[in-house]
């Protein structure tokens, strides 16, 4: 057996993990990250990174780097409600560095900070790393285990960081209890090809009983076909014409693309959980990003929320972490920290999924857009409110530790 002793261990190298571990190694902290896939070349739920995080990278100086890798930019989101056309957030209205959203494959934005963290010699990422549980001494994690290609590996720390996703290993061995928020919709995931006159901002259809999401990825498009929870094997039933005139209706200028789905084995089911731990931590143990709080896909907020997470626990922790002087009361600050911006955005989230998204889905009621659209359409200006909490979101987060590297 395999055995390291680091100061911390973060679970998880998605964007909570990877980011956490390059601040902490930049500020001196010895810091083994563990990812239990073998790179980070797989489909992810979102690959958008927002103005909040483009300022952070800036702040690195890993934003040129950054805007040098395939992206596509969207200054603003559009969508339809009904006969209603209109722009739902304009990012250009943002006092930033950066007022739009990046489209990026998640293993390029990976990859680059992986690549950055390994220039600290208190770095150290191992792949194919898989957690299976937890040592706990006298009421306190001071471990884990994980499953390697070489065999068991122990790992003993001063902090174990659980950034391993909403199906947290880490969170599920702490015994940490959670409150389950709920959702109306689960969502069909799945690709068609971009023609070069299609639109260049993302799309969003809402119509009666149906809800369809289009992301610029370049070449393709990332659609996401919104369907009620729990109603996959209904829509399977159905079969998939239906789905393609459902999409072809929505989308005319798509239309000649849609046979592109030639099978289920082409649409991944995206199922679509909101929850939040009630507590983020046990001494040893902190949980940040989906790891904590489960987001829902409304306004692809998620990614971000995770990276402000590992920023606000960096600076939070790092002198202490350094220093072998880590608390409890350390972790419990970090969820003071993040824990109401995540209350926030959680809350804005179920007001949107009950009110618009759940209401549309069942299509009991003439399709009626809600009040705040039918503002944004009359008074343009207003467009900056849903592009400040898209885009920046409740409490920004900014990197206040050193580069004890001079680097």
């Amino acid at each position: 057996m395999d055995a390291i002793s680091v100061r911390c261990c973060i679970a998880g190298g998605g964007p909570a993990g990877m980011m956490l571990g390059l601040l902490l190694a930049r500020a001196g902290v010895e810091v083994l990250v563990l990812e239990k896939h073998a790179d980070f070349l797989r489909d992810f739920r979102g690959d958008t990174i927002h103005p909040s995080t483009l300022e952070v990278m800036h702040e690195l100086g890993l934003l040129e780097p950054l805007l040098k890798l395939p992206h596509q930019k969207a200054r603003r989101i559009t969508g339809q409600f009904g006969d209603l056309a209109l722009t739902i957030a304009d990012f250009t209205y943002l006092k930033t560095l950066c007022p739009f959203i990046v489209f990026m494959p998640q293993w390029d934005f990976l990859n680059l900070l992986a690549n950055r963290a390994t220039h600290y010699p208190t770095f150290k990422l191992r792949m194919n790393a898989d957690v299976t549980g937890l040592i706990e001494e006298a009421g306190q994690v001071v471990g884990l285990q994980a499953a390697t290609p070489e065999g068991p590996l122990t790992v003993r720390a001063s902090l174990i960081v659980g950034a391993d996703g909403r199906r947290s290993i880490v969170r599920r061995r702490t015994g940490l209890q959670g409150m389950e928020l709920g959702a109306p919709m689960d969502v069909l995931w799945f690709r068609l090809s971009r023609c070069p006159d299609d639109p260049e901002d993302p799309v969003g259809r809402f119509d009666t009983g149906r809800i369809f999401i289009m992301l610029n990825r370049g070449a393709y498009w990332q659609c996401g076909f919104v369907i009620p929870k729990g109603s996959h094997a209904q829509v399977q039933e159905r079969g998939l014409p239906s789905l393609r005139n459902n999409i072809a209706e929505l989308v005319p200028f798509a239309a000649d693309r849609v046979g592109e789905l030639q099978d289920w084995e082409a649409i991944k089911l995206l199922t679509v959980q909101v929850d939040r731990l009630r507590r983020w931590y046990r001494p040893g143990i902190l949980c940040i990003g989906d790891a904590a709080h489960a987001m829902s896909p409304v306004g692809g907020v998620g990614i971000n929320l995770a990276i402000q997470d590992a920023i606000a626990a960096s600076n939070l922790l790092a002198g202490p972490l350094r220093e072998n002087r880590m608390t409890t009361k350390d972790l419990d600050r970090v969820q003071l920290r993040r824990e109401w911006p995540t209350r926030m955005t959680q809350r804005l989230q179920r007001l949107l999924q009950n009110q618009v998204i759940g209401r549309v889905l069942r299509g009991n009621d003439p399709l009626s857009p809600p009040i705040f659209l039918r503002l944004l359409a009359r008074f343009p200006f207003l467009r900056w409110i849903p592009a400040r909490l898209i885009g920046i979101g409740f409490r920004p987060e900014h990197v206040n530790t050193p580069d004890v590297w001079g680097d």
